[in-house]
């Protein structure tokens, strides 16, 4: 599974982030980006920073995406 945000529709409520934190972060600018590792894919963000979502976190980022104010979070399975 693979999970990447589109900025543009980001509300910057920050459910994403309480729900699974080891996926999803806010940032500086009040958006928020995929994790992968650790490492935020924040250059430039948007489909072209996709993070691959551990086993074990799947869940957590399909609850995340349902939840979203903003439907911006995008889950790709495959």
């Amino acid at each position: 599974m693979k999970v990447w945000i589109d900025q543009d529709l980001c509300t910057g409520d920050g459910l994403c982030e309480e729900i699974c934190p080891d996926v999803f972060t806010l940032q500086d600018d009040g958006l928020a980006y995929v994790k992968e590792s650790g490492t935020v894919l924040n250059d430039p963000g948007g489909s072209s920073q996709m993070a691959s979502v551990p086993s074990d976190l799947e869940d957590a980022v399909v609850e995340a995406s349902e939840e979203c104010p903003g439907e911006c979070i995008f889950v790709e399975v495959g």
